[in-house]
C-alpha cells in the first residue's frame, strides 16, 4: 500500500497546475518521502510528517486535485500503518512490491542444483555446481524475479 500511495502521489504531483504552493510543493515533498520509504531509507517521524503535509495540503489547496491528492496517503496510513512501520523500521515490504526492498534467496533444502535459475539469471548473480544448492549474490542481483519464475522446486524465496 505504501508503493500504491507513492504511485498516486507521482500522478498528482505531475498534474499539479502549480498555481498554489500547497499542491505544487507539498505533493512533491510527499512523493519524495514516500519514495524514500519504498527504497528502505525511511526514518522515524516520516509518517507523522506525511500526515501533517496531507492536512496542510487539504486545507490550503485551491482546487479539487490538491484537496484530494493526500487522500490515498491518509487512507493507507489509517488502514495499513503496519506496512509503513515495516518499511521504516525493518526496511521490509510485506507485500514484496517495493523492488528496492526485495531480497531473493535460495533454500538449500529445496534446491536440487538443476542450474535452471543460474542459466536464466540475466546478470549471473546465481552460482553453484550441478546437483548442489545454489546461492544468489545479493550485490549482483537486480531483483528481476527470473529465478522465482524458473525454479520448478520452489527453492527461490522472496524476503
Amino acid at each position: 500500500m505504501v508503493n500504491m500511495a507513492r504511485f498516486f502521489l507521482d500522478f498528482t504531483a505531475k498534474e499539479s497546475c502549480g498555481k498554489c504552493v500547497h499542491c505544487r510543493i507539498g505533493t512533491k515533498r510527499m512523493h519524495e518521502i514516500l519514495t524514500r520509504i519504498t527504497e528502505g531509507k525511511g526514518k522515524e517521524g516520516d509518517v507523522e510528517l506525511l500526515q501533517d503535509l496531507c492536512n496542510g495540503i487539504k486545507a490550503g489547496a485551491l482546487c479539487g486535485l490538491g484537496q484530494t491528492a493526500p487522500n490515498p496517503v491518509l487512507t493507507t496510513i489509517r488502514y495499513f500503518r503496519d506496512e509503513y512501520d515495516a518499511h521504516i523500521r525493518e526496511a521490509r515490504c510485506p507485500a514484496h512490491e517495493c523492488a528496492a526492498l526485495k531480497k531473493f534467496s535460495i533454500d538449500p533444502a529445496k534446491c536440487k542444483g538443476c542450474t535452471m535459475c543460474a542459466k536464466k539469471c540475466p546478470v549471473g548473480a546465481i552460482s553453484g555446481t550441478v546437483k548442489q544448492p545454489h546461492v544468489i549474490d545479493q550485490s549482483k542481483c537486480i531483483k528481476c524475479g527470473q529465478c522465482v519464475a524458473t525454479c520448478k522446486f520452489g527453492a527461490v524465496a522472496i524476503g
